[in-house]
């Protein structure tokens, strides 16, 4: 289940896109659990970078996993965590990339559920493992570039 929170004014479709690719996200992964999701301004997902990661500046998603490490696995139906994503940010990078709002809305989503799910790009070998799953999750929504 995905409970999304929207703290700004956005188009009445961000809640169905995100619900939509989280869901996508888990059963590609064969996993299920809940998930909440806030849509903020660059403003709010700026201090959220700050407080939390001490990056001054806005990014486009943020994850809170509720568990952390080999833990992720031992909760395969609770709470997976928060995922925050600035709306703005991702209006202008599906402009500056040339793809639809949908699309960029749906790769955030997914980006976010996957580190909930314990992926992550720190490494060269994390990214292209983490990326592949991206683009793979959104090729079975029919969500292409």
């Amino acid at each position: 289940m995905t409970d999304v929170i929207m703290e700004i004014s956005a188009p009445e479709e961000c809640p169905d896109i995100v619900s939509a690719a989280i869901e996508a996200a888990l059963i590609h992964r064969g996993r299920s659990g809940e998930i909440t999701v806030t849509l903020v301004d660059d403003e709010a997902i700026h201090e959220i970078n700050r407080s939390y990661r001490n990056v001054d500046r806005p990014t486009d998603v943020i994850s809170f996993p509720s568990e952390e490490g080999e833990s992720i696995a031992a909760i395969p139906d609770g709470f997976l965590g928060d995922i925050i994503i600035s709306v703005p940010r991702a209006q202008a990078q599906a402009e500056e990339y040339g793809h639809s709002f949908r699309r960029e809305l749906s790769f955030l989503a997914v980006h976010g559920t996957l580190h909930l799910l314990g992926y992550d790009h720190m490494t060269e070998e994390e990214a292209k493992e983490m990326f592949g799953l991206q683009e793979d999750i959104l090729k079975e929504m029919g969500i292409n570039r």
